[in-house]
């Protein structure tokens, strides 16, 4: 029953994303903003993640760039992600685990740092600025 709620929440969420996407290309200023952040991974399993980076890429102005190994032993895999309108990267890495909740419940209370996983309110520089090493 939870992948099929979770299957409409995601249909809901495709069709809301092309209405904005749609909307927005009318515009003169359509606030074409992309930005590329490295999301820390809760979900572990393949499934999961298959699950969840195709997810993100059939959701209109996101595409999942890339899986990057943990940088050290009990460190999360890195999604890269791409938003096409991503002004705020902290507000994209809410989404982002917003969608990671709904696909798999039990990641709930993991945080690794970022906003939407737990108490942090700003996403780490390192998370988002590519002129710089990644330190994570």
């Amino acid at each position: 029953m939870h992948y099929f709620t979770y299957a409409l929440w995601l249909i809901k969420e495709i069709f809301a994303a092309g209405w904005s996407v749609a909307i927005r290309a009318i515009r003169p200023d359509m606030g074409f903003s992309p930005i590329v952040v490295r999301y820390p991974l809760r979900v572990t399993s393949d499934w999961h993640i298959f699950w969840f980076s195709t997810s993100i890429t059939a959701t209109p102005s996101t595409l999942s760039l890339g899986l990057r190994e943990p940088a050290g032993e009990g460190q999360p895999r890195i999604l890269l992600v791409q938003d096409a309108f991503g002004v705020d990267p902290a507000e994209t890495t809410r989404g982002l685990a917003e969608m990671e909740e709904r696909l798999a419940p039990h990641v709930k209370g993991i945080d690794h740092g970022v906003p939407g996983q737990g108490s942090a309110e700003e996403l780490d520089p390192s998370l988002y600025d590519f002129t710089r090493p990644f330190e994570h």
